[in-house]
């Protein structure tokens, strides 16, 4: 027990115990600290995957739109509900 007790009264073995704890659990960059900013990066790439799929999703709708005069047609008609001159247009709403 003695062998122990001289250990904790030198001053490198206490600094060094300070820092660990100072380190682990008191720091901005603690362990805690860290865990979250690591799952919250996870979140985040997850999202960029989903974006970039979606993106290339969309870049190859709109590369088919604009090769085809007649789907571009009928998107412009559903999506903004666009007409030709001599046309009358009604918007059903379902309740």
């Amino acid at each position: 027990m003695k062998k122990y007790l001289k250990y904790t009264k030198n001053f490198y073995f206490l600094f060094t115990l300070f820092f660990v704890i100072w380190m682990v659990f008191i720091d901005s960059n603690d362990i805690l600290t860290q865990y979250k900013l690591k799952a919250k990066l996870n979140e985040l790439e997850r999202q960029k995957e989903f974006y970039l799929e979606r993106k290339e999703k969309i870049q190859a709708d709109r590369k088919e739109l604009m090769s085809n005069n007649e789907l571009l047609e009928k998107f412009a008609r559903e999506r903004y509900l666009m007409k030709r001159k001599n046309e009358d247009l009604y918007v059903v709403v379902e309740e």
